[in-house]
């Protein structure tokens, strides 16, 4: 069993959160924030991430099944809502099909359930095993938040933050979740999901742009989609937007 790093806060109605390739559980600090007033809130590192224990091998569907242990143990058997964002939106696509009866509902914000193009991955994995996760963060950090929000003084902090995280993750740890996220095929299995579902996009988001969510939603049964004016991390740029869209579709299941 791989040990995670969770956080629990607030009371109420349980809400899971998966955070993004390179980030920790604080991705979502200002998520929690507002949820913890009315839910019980979970977040977690990832395994090769942040405090959570560093694993050898690792797919996405390694990581539902360590999420899947995380709802067991922490819900009591409740079922829960998840959360996640890039990573952590293709965890979601990985456990919802394998575990619907551990979830109320998912959300797949800034996510891909698709590569068609590999060689942005292999030029990635091949700048960390030449030079280090420092040699890419500009660049992502740069996607990650859009200019406007990067250059205020909150926008500035949050990308230090960020940058700061990412630069402390370990290079064979990044390449292989890299490795994981890049495999990713769920256009199938996508069509399986009977899990009530939100998807999310970011109208400036060039990491996963809004074409890879409006694929998500036509292929997963019922599901919905809604936008948000930011780049790829949309729930650190807008976490008050966010977290309405989330209550919103949670008070219309």
């Amino acid at each position: 069993m791989t040990h995670l790093n969770v956080l629990r806060e607030g009371n109420g109605p349980i809400v899971v959160l998966s955070h993004a390739l390179g980030c920790d559980l604080h991705m979502w600090d200002g998520v929690a924030e507002q949820l913890a007033r009315a839910h019980t809130v979970l977040r977690y590192d990832h395994r090769n991430h942040g405090k959570s224990e560093v694993v050898a091998g690792l797919t996405m569907q390694t990581l539902a099944d360590d999420v899947a242990g995380l709802i067991t143990r922490e819900a009591g058997g409740e079922p829960v809502h998840f959360v996640g964002l890039s990573m952590g939106g293709m965890t979601a696509q990985a456990l919802a099909p394998k575990h619907p009866k551990l979830l109320r509902s998912v959300v797949i914000a800034n996510s891909s359930s698709h590569y068609p193009d590999q060689a942005p991955w292999r030029t990635r994995v091949e700048t960390v095993q030449a030079q280090g996760v420092a040699a890419i963060a500009p660049g992502a950090v740069g996607r990650w938040l859009t200019p406007e929000y990067a250059s205020t003084p909150e926008g500035a902090e949050a990308a230090r933050k960020l940058t700061e995280t990412l630069v402390a993750n370990d290079a064979g740890s990044y390449i292989a979740s890299c490795n994981a996220v890049a495999a990713i095929d769920f256009r199938e299995s996508n069509r399986s999901i009977a899990v009530p579902t939100l998807v999310i996009a970011g109208k400036r988001d060039e990491a996963t742009p809004p074409a890879m969510s409006e694929a998500m939603v036509a292929a997963i049964p019922g599901s919905r989609l809604a936008t948000i004016d930011a780049a790829h991390l949309t729930a650190v740029e807008r976490p008050v937007e966010f977290s309405q869209l989330l209550v919103d579709f949670w008070r219309s299941l």
